[in-house]
Order: structure tokens, then C-alpha cells, then sequence
């Protein structure tokens, strides 16, 4: 037990060593440094919602800044996390040289900074809107932050798979760009789920990241807004993508140390 412990000890050091040196790597000491992890998705979702408002586009019993903020956070740490995981490994070659250093800690350990990044975004957001009145406060603050959890693990799964397919050609470098862009509709941020025909609902249903963002929504807004969404559909599909994932991510580090 106590080589356990001591083993799960120097392995939290490592990731809390990584992610202090992907941070400083990332934004430097100097001008805002660390807050901008919080401040580039924050601009990101907030000048949507400014947007939005000037323009009245109003959607019924939708929050419009809620919702542009809930959406958007969600998009921003997919992409944000999918962009790392581009030939993690051969950029990050030198790190192995480290005993304690394992190729999945390298990684896991900006999944967690970016994670990290935009709830702390969210939370920089969210309390003085609320606190001006600008936004209701969470309808279910567990039932939010669960699908928010959900997101993050959709995100880690995808991201190994991205992580191992980028190291085998470049050309995954430069498609995932692309694709992350023409999917963009099937995320569910722009839209929710009952605003949507039946048969396009019966489409989107299969789209993980639909279903967590509107069990966010679901947390966030009114018990009159109606959402659609099944967390263990969730759960399933990111164990088999993590499963999958961890196979190939494997497979991927033999040949990158050879």
C-alpha cells in the first residue's frame, strides 16, 4: 500500500510539473502570463455574446449570452485539446529522457491545462454575470458540471486517437483543421436539440458532444427549456473511444522510440 502511494505521489508531481512547464511554455512570464489560459476562451465566448445581444437574436426561453457562453466553452476546449494532441509525442521527444516522464503523462497533462483552462474561464465568466444579474444562476450545478465532465473525457478520448493518427502521416495535421471546422454542425452548439425536425434529431442524437452540451444546458437554464440527452449513451461511447485510443496511442509510442 505504501508503494502505492508513493508511486501515485510521483506521478501527480510529474503531471503538476507538466503542466506548469506547458503553461510557461504556452504564455511565457511575461504581460498577463497564466491568466491567459483563462482569458482566450473567455474573449472567445464573450464577444459571441455581446454579438448576439446587439443584434437581438433571441431564441424563446434561451438565455442568449448563457447559451453562446455554454456553447462555445465546450467547442473551444475540443478544438483546444484536439490542436495539442497534433504529434504530441515527436515534439516532445526530449521529455522521455526523463525516467518518471511516461508518454501518456505529456499528454494527459495539457489535456489537463486546457480542462482546467476554460472552467476557470467559465466560473471568471459566470460569477460576476450572475452576480449583475445578467444571467440566472445554474438550475442543477451537478447536473452541469457532469456534463462538463463528460466534454472533458469526450475530448481526452478524441485526442489520443488524433494524438496517435498525426504521428503516423502529416497529412492528419492538416486535415484535422479542416474537419474540426465542417463538423462544426453536429456539436449542437449553435442549435438545441428541440428546436430541430425529428429526423435531424434522430441524426444529432449520435453525436456524443450533442448530448453534453445539452446536459450542460440542461444544468444551466430553466426546468422550461427543453433538452435532449442520454449520459450513458456518453459514458459508453467515450470508454470504447478511450479504449481504442489508449491502443493506438501505444502502438504509436513503439515506433516513435524506435
Amino acid at each position: 500500500m505504501a508503494a502505492h502511494a508513493r508511486g501515485f505521489g510521483v506521478q501527480f508531481g510529474v503531471l503538476r510539473a507538466l503542466i506548469v512547464r506547458d503553461a510557461l511554455m504556452r504564455f511565457g512570464h511575461e504581460n498577463l502570463g497564466f491568466f491567459w489560459v483563462i482569458l482566450e476562451p473567455l474573449m472567445f465566448a464573450g464577444g459571441v455574446a455581446v454579438l448576439w445581444t446587439v443584434l437581438d437574436h433571441t431564441h424563446g426561453r434561451v438565455p442568449t449570452v448563457t447559451f453562446a457562453l455554454t456553447g462555445y466553452l465546450m467547442i473551444t476546449l475540443l478544438r483546444h485539446i484536439a490542436g495539442a494532441s497534433n504529434r504530441i509525442l515527436s515534439r516532445n521527444l526530449g521529455l522521455r529522457f526523463h525516467a518518471t516522464i511516461k508518454p501518456l503523462d505529456i499528454y494527459l497533462a495539457r489535456a489537463l491545462l486546457e480542462s482546467l483552462g476554460c472552467l476557470a474561464a467559465f466560473f471568471v465568466a459566470y460569477i460576476p454575470l450572475t452576480t449583475l444579474g445578467v444571467i440566472d444562476p445554474m438550475r442543477d450545478p451537478l447536473l452541469a458540471m457532469g456534463g462538463y465532465a463528460l466534454q472533458v473525457w469526450f475530448c481526452v478520448g478524441f485526442g489520443l486517437i488524433m494524438a496517435a493518427l498525426s504521428e503516423t502521416s502529416d497529412v492528419m495535421e492538416r486535415v484535422l483543421p479542416v474537419t474540426m471546422y465542417l463538423t462544426l454542425p453536429l456539436t449542437g452548439i449553435f442549435t438545441m436539440q428541440s428546436w430541430l425536425p425529428a429526423k435531424a434529431q434522430s441524426i444529432l442524437a449520435w453525436s456524443p458532444m450533442v448530448n453534453t452540451v445539452e446536459m450542460l444546458r440542461n444544468g444551466m437554464f430553466s426546468a422550461d427549456v427543453t433538452t435532449m440527452w442520454d449520459a450513458w449513451f456518453v459514458v459508453w461511447w467515450c470508454f470504447a473511444q478511450t479504449v481504442v485510443g489508449l491502443m493506438l496511442f501505444d502502438y504509436v509510442r513503439r515506433r516513435v522510440d524506435m
